[in-house]
């Protein structure tokens, strides 16, 4: 299996390895990164560290591999800009000593301007930082990914609010692609060990790092597993081993290819998404001319703003059915291999990361998810 580390710990690599270039300790081509939870350390290569700024400050520079073909950050080029203010007061060694700055090409969010990171890259980076920051100083960490901007453009951030750059979400050490099979065995594995748990029969299935995120960010009571984009042998699977209910919790663009009867989901397989929403769209008895205007689009969430500007109440309407449809389907390409009564129930959130709609089965389980 082609297996490589998540983007928090090279942003992890080059912040340490400026950090202990600003303290004075020698260069070191690697740095060894602590895991939180975990006792074991994984070693990242460092490219090259400096001084700059007549010296005020440190830059350690990295390259991401995450050992994925298909993953935007393979081969990405890290940069890590420390420096020091003192502290306006007495303050024991704690998270609050490291302020995070997103340069350019570094995502944040839309509507606050804050960066967007995830808690586990924030504890990488706490972990591998906090004993190194001298006593009553505040470390200012710059995160920059020269091509960043750029790289974005081939992503869906913006869909989700993150703007200007990529986002650093990784929420495990290890990479491993949405599409290989190594993924499904992966997940398969994490479903059977929950089983094994104090089980009770409701299982939430996400597809993706932003909905993982979303996920996790929320107060649901139930266990969550990352399908990856294997979404069909997965529902499959819990059905053969007797879980009650799977909620497929995911973005419009991604759970749309299932009511297409797309059960792969990766782009480079299939897309269909906005032949989908115009086949809705048609059975909606839309006008001609705003089906028309849809089969133009590149993108569902232009689509949703087009239905929108026609008709809020239609545009609910025609998303609500999208939902039905993926219980729908769903539920029918299960039992074409094994028969159950399994519940399916969809979710689906927007490009602004708020729940917006359920299927008839989907909307009984949407107040489990009570986002902040």
């Amino acid at each position: 299996m082609k297996k490589g580390f998540s983007l928090p710990l090279w942003v992890a690599g080059a912040a340490r390895s400026a950090l202990k270039k600003l303290v004075g300790s020698p260069f070191n081509n690697y740095e060894l990164i602590k895991i939180p939870n975990e006792k074991k350390e994984i070693k990242i290569d460092i490219h090259s560290v400096g001084l700059i700024k007549d010296s005020s400050h440190a830059l350690g520079i990295t390259f991401a591999k995450s050992g994925l073909d298909l993953d935007i950050t393979q081969n990405l080029e890290v940069w890590a800009i420390a420096s020091f203010e003192k502290a306006s007061f007495d303050i024991p060694v704690q998270k609050n000593q490291i302020n995070l700055i997103a340069g350019s090409g570094v995502g944040i969010k839309e509507k606050t301007s804050e960066i967007c990171i995830s808690e586990f890259a924030k504890e990488i980076l706490y972990q591998n930082l906090l004993d190194i920051i001298p006593e009553g100083l505040i470390l200012n960490l710059e995160i920059i990914f020269p091509n960043g901007e750029f790289l974005a453009e081939r992503t869906s951030n913006k869909s989700f609010g993150i703007v200007e750059g990529l986002s650093i979400i990784g929420t495990s050490a290890e990479t491993h692609s949405s599409a290989s099979p190594d993924q499904l065995e992966q997940a398969k594995t994490n479903l059977a060990k929950l089983i094994k748990s104090d089980f009770k029969g409701k299982v939430v299935f996400v597809i993706g790092e932003n909905g993982l995120n979303l996920a996790k960010t929320s107060n649901v009571n139930l266990p969550i597993i990352k399908v990856g984009n294997w979404i069909a042998p997965l529902i499959v699977d819990a059905a053969i081993k007797n879980v009650k209910t799977v909620i497929l919790f995911g973005y419009h663009g991604k759970l749309i290819k299932l009511a297409g009867g797309i059960f792969h989901t990766h782009n480079h397989l299939a897309d269909g998404r906005i032949e989908i929403l115009v086949y809705l769209a048609v059975k909606e008895n839309l006008p001609h001319e705003i089906i028309v205007k849809l089969s133009h689009l590149n993108n569902l969430e232009d689509g949703l703003l087009l239905l929108e500007k026609f008709s809020k109440s239609i545009a609910d309407k025609l998303f609500q059915n999208l939902a039905n449809t993926i219980e729908k389907r769903s539920f029918a390409y299960v039992n074409r291999y094994v028969k159950t009564d399994m519940e399916i129930a969809a979710i689906i959130f927007d490009r602004k990361r708020e729940i917006r709609w359920g299927g008839i089965n989907g909307n009984s389980y949407i107040p489990y998810f009570k986002c902040d």
